[in-house]
């Protein structure tokens, strides 16, 4: 058989494994969706579309060595991928490394200059370079240095490390800016986790929301404001929205205070939440329509 024949049935066997990978998708079987998209990019390495949504579940369930590496393989090659070069300058900014996300928005912008979300994430990227990079307070330089450690170097339980992804809690700042009852209100979170990460704090001399009230621990969970709103918007409090009760106790138990910390969320991520349904979800989505703000999106 030519080398020419055997490409051909991989290529199929390929095609076959990706449409069996999008049907488990669609039907919310994500483990199953991953094999197939994995065994799809076994018989045919350079399926883009296989390659691009096996990225999107990792990214999902925190593997985030996983997703960086498929993104980045997708966007070795011509033509730019700009969704897959965004993801990419999200997770390059969650794990520090600013100046990777940098280049990869310019590159989406080099390739189309009025691409809003590029512009919007790269003010941000921009922003948080200079913060980083900033020699004029050494002290501030050390701590900010601590509070940025990656969450994934540290020892933790895989169920540990997938709840705290999916919660969009990616480094020790983040960490120590979110109470107990946060974490608990968790799906899948319960007392082994917690328990598992006080002990971590706890060697560290450190405690869950210690730096909540310190204002030189930047916010976690930034929010991408468009150009037509008004920054102030993301302080105000979620009070000031027209809510349900159900939806009004969701954000407490979340301790979501303020617009922009129910902005800077992500929809996987509250619906990820105990007792935290579809329609308070609809509901939330509508009151931030209404502000011109949305939730945290991957983009897809």
């Amino acid at each position: 058989m030519s080398d020419l024949s055997v490409a051909s049935i991989n290529e199929r066997a390929a095609e076959e494994f990706f449409r069996r990978a999008q049907d488990a998708e669609t039907h919310g079987n994500t483990e199953k969706a991953i094999d197939f998209y994995e065994r799809a990019l076994n018989e045919n390495p350079d399926h883009e579309s296989a390659c691009f949504r096996l990225a999107v579940l990792y990214d999902r369930q925190a593997d985030d060595a996983k997703a960086i590496e498929l993104y980045e393989r997708i966007c070795t090659s011509a033509p730019v991928h700009l969704n897959a070069l965004v993801n990419l300058a999200i997770l390059y900014e969650d794990n520090n490394h600013y100046e990777e996300a940098h280049r990869c928005l310019v590159a989406v912008l080099k390739t189309d200059p009025n691409h809003s979300r590029a512009r919007l994430f790269l003010r941000d990227v921009d922003s948080a370079r200079s913060m980083y990079f900033d020699e004029e307070d050494t002290q501030g330089d050390r701590r900010d240095a601590v509070m940025s450690i990656p969450i994934t170097d540290f020892e933790l339980s895989v169920r540990s490390r997938n709840c705290l992804k999916k919660m969009n809690i990616r480094t020790l700042g983040d960490l120590l800016k979110t109470s107990e009852p946060e974490l608990l209100s968790f799906k899948n979170f319960g007392e082994t986790s917690l328990n598992e990460i006080k002990n971590l704090l706890t060697a560290k001399g450190l405690r869950l929301g210690q730096a909540a009230e310190d204002t030189k621990v930047p916010a976690r969970r930034p929010v991408v404001v468009p150009g037509n709103v008004s920054p102030d918007v993301l302080t105000k409090s979620v009070g000031d929205l027209e809510l349900s009760v159900r939806s009004r106790k969701a954000l407490q138990r979340l301790n979501i205070n303020s617009i922009g910390e129910l902005a800077g969320r992500t929809e996987d991520e509250l619906l990820g939440c105990k007792n935290f349904g579809q329609t308070s979800l609809n509901e939330l989505r509508q009151q931030l329509g209404t502000l011109g703000l949305s939730f945290r999106k991957l983009e897809e």
